[in-house]
């Protein structure tokens, strides 16, 4: 990534919202150029393709009456899930609202940073998003304390949903001193079923190796988007073209890579930040729309993700909620009330208060 200040321009959800572009190199140049320092040769910028990210964040023109002083050192970045990107304003404006400076990530062909709607989403390994997170997080440092160098306070709250749970957990792990906390919204930590439905379906993804952008035939529905959109029951402004009712497509060398980040997780993480994990009450996966859907998590097992938060690490607090969606903050408005009650909950118990002894 250029070391040129950001340049933030007006972001598509409105005044209070900023928007700047993140490039950063392949996980296979960053590779190459690793190889040719061990082998003694000069640091060479390898010519290719860049990834493209975009970083948005909240700086409201009015704060709130009441909003807490901003928490200098302490930021938060969100992580959307696949097929997603950031239109959350209300989980921004509950940060600010509380004195956080508040950032949100579309990662590379996402969202904001989409270049290819029919190859969305796809990676070969969830590895490939890590430049663009460190490069986020370089960014808000500088942006909220000035000071990114080595001893300099450079930890941030991360919270991901879903794959971008999975995302922000693994993140979390390689990086743990760059992460003081981290939030779990519904995370994509298990495949729906456990671990024996995760071996017995790793044979079927092993053909990625020969044919790794193969598009597998599962179920495509639209019932998670009918319960966000205010296009059908939900209440959001969703963009089909940003967040496609369908998602996108299942490629097998996605797959893989999520099947190969899910085994990561089971075999223990140890992580040391506190963790929250958010899920709803129960999962509602058939194959027919039924309105109870609008009650419940219509894309992945919450059975499985539960028992799977008991590997990320020793300090870990579960919230189950009922009537949530799967992106719980989506939800009807006295549900989201509840999910944020817990949420606020947890910030005054493990970073308020941390704070209010620091000082």
């Amino acid at each position: 990534m250029s070391n040129s200040k950001p340049q933030w321009v007006p972001d598509i959800l409105g005044p209070d919202y900023e928007a700047t572009t993140l490039l950063v190199q392949t996980r296979e140049q960053v590779m190459a150029e690793q190889d040719y320092l061990e082998q003694g040769s000069a640091e060479q910028n390898l010519a290719g393709p860049l990834y493209r990210a975009t970083l948005v964040r909240h700086r409201p023109r009015e704060r709130a009456a009441g909003a807490g002083v901003p928490r200098s050192g302490v930021p938060v970045l969100f992580i959307h899930g696949w097929s997603d990107y950031f239109y959350n304003t209300g989980l921004a404006e509950f940060f600010t609202d509380r004195g956080y400076d508040f950032y949100a990530l579309d990662l590379h062909n996402h969202g904001r940073s989409l270049d290819s709607p029919d190859m969305g989403g796809y990676v070969a390994n969830l590895a490939d998003y890590d430049a663009e997170i460190l490069a986020a997080h370089g960014v808000i440092c500088n942006d909220v304390t000035n000071n990114c160098e080595i001893g300099g306070d450079r930890q941030l709250i991360l919270v991901g949903h879903s794959t971008g749970g999975l995302i922000a957990t693994l993140w979390a792990h390689h990086h743990p001193g760059l992460v003081s906390h981290l939030v779990l919204n519904s995370p994509w930590l298990e495949i729906q079923g456990g671990a024996a439905i995760r071996r017995a379906a790793t044979p079927l993804v092993q053909l990625a190796d020969l044919r790794p952008l193969l598009r597998m035939r599962v179920p495509e529905r639209s019932f998670y988007w009918r319960g966000i959109s205010n296009q059908a029951y939900g209440e959001w402004a969703v963009d089909k073209a940003l967040r496609p009712p369908h998602a996108f497509p299942v490629r097998a060398g996605w797959m893989k890579a999520i099947l190969a980040a899910q085994q990561e997780v089971a075999t223990g993480l140890k992580l040391p930040m506190p963790i929250l994990v958010l899920l709803s009450s129960k999962s509602m996966l058939g194959p027919v729309w039924n309105d109870q859907m609008l009650h419940a998590d219509v894309v992945l097992d919450v059975r499985s993700l539960a028992l799977r938060t008991l590997s990320l690490g020793n300090s870990v607090t579960l919230e189950r909620i009922d009537g949530a969606l799967h992106e719980v903050f989506l939800s009807r408005r006295p549900v989201r009330e509840d999910a944020y009650a817990k949420l606020a909950r947890w910030l005054h118990g493990y970073v308020d208060h941390n704070l209010t002894q620091q000082r």
